[in-house]
């Protein structure tokens, strides 16, 4: 895929690629229930679910920030090449400073180990105040559905190969001229990136949308990997208003390029920046 890359305040900010994740039909959920849940997917009329993982880098006067970290080697074979789009763009993993994660998934956190060490040996790893503590306290597990456990591990395996070298940020500035905008749910500290310009800033929302032409239609489709789906939908909606308002550039974890949310109808769409 080829690297698209834009100059926002003072990064250049370029899109990783990492893979494509598939999955059938039934990960889909709607907050309306199964009728509009069917409704909705008859009407986007796909075969099953494909979603491009995407990370970030941003090159800066004096260092080299990512945000996110794509899955590693650990997600098969279609996913895991965030490294090798990296060394494309000339970033070697000891070139990078810090490591800004949305929250505690493995197709945005898994890329921080290799194997039984850091990937990274010289980053500061910067992670949600709300999702570290809550995964990072393992007294949380037990009132977590089994299968949206997985973050846990990541929690445990981060503090262990990165200690010393980890900071929690609350909402509000995570780095000069980058603001962390939450936007739970999705996991239960999920959050966002402002990259702030003179011209025009860019948000990078990892999962605030894995389907960008279904769930900006519909902010009500959820998936099932949502911590809790009411809350998710409640973050989308929202951060679909303010970007359309505020004409923000956006992109994420699942968004294809670069793009720009407008209203349409009862709903948005992303278009093509």
């Amino acid at each position: 895929m080829v690297q698209q890359s834009r100059r926002i305040g003072a990064f250049d900010v370029s899109i990783l690629h990492d893979g494509v994740f598939e999955a059938p039909l039934d990960v889909l959920i709607h907050a309306d229930g199964e009728v509009a849940r069917n409704e909705a997917v008859a009407r986007w009329g796909k075969p099953k679910v494909s979603i491009i993982v995407n990370c970030f880098a941003l090159k800066g006067a004096d260092a080299i920030t990512l945000v996110d970290a794509g899955t590693g080697p650990s997600w098969g074979k279609a996913m895991g090449h965030a490294p090798a789009a990296m060394e494309a763009a000339g970033i070697a993993p000891e070139d990078v400073a810090r490591v800004l994660i949305t929250h505690l998934h493995g197709d945005h956190a898994l890329g921080l180990f290799d194997g039984d060490k850091p990937f990274f040996p010289n980053a500061e790893i910067i992670v949600p105040e709300a999702d570290f503590g809550f995964y990072g306290d393992e007294a949380n597990r037990a009132r977590t559905p089994e299968k949206k456990q997985g973050a846990f591990a990541i929690a445990a395996t981060l503090k262990k190969h990165y200690a010393g070298r980890i900071r929690s940020v609350p909402a509000g500035e995570a780095q000069a001229g980058i603001t962390l905008i939450p936007l739970p749910g999705h996991s239960f500290g999920h959050s966002g990136y402002l990259i702030e310009g003179d011209g025009e800033s860019l948000l990078l929302w990892g999962d605030a949308l894995h389907l960008s032409d279904l769930q900006a239609s519909d902010p009500a489709v959820g998936f099932v990997y949502d911590f809790d789906a009411a809350t998710a939908v409640a973050s989308r909606r929202g951060i679909l208003e303010r970007a359309a308002h505020e004409n923000w550039l956006v992109s994420g974890g699942h968004v294809e390029g670069f793009r720009r949310v407008v209203r349409k109808g009862a709903g948005y769409e992303l278009q093509p920046a």
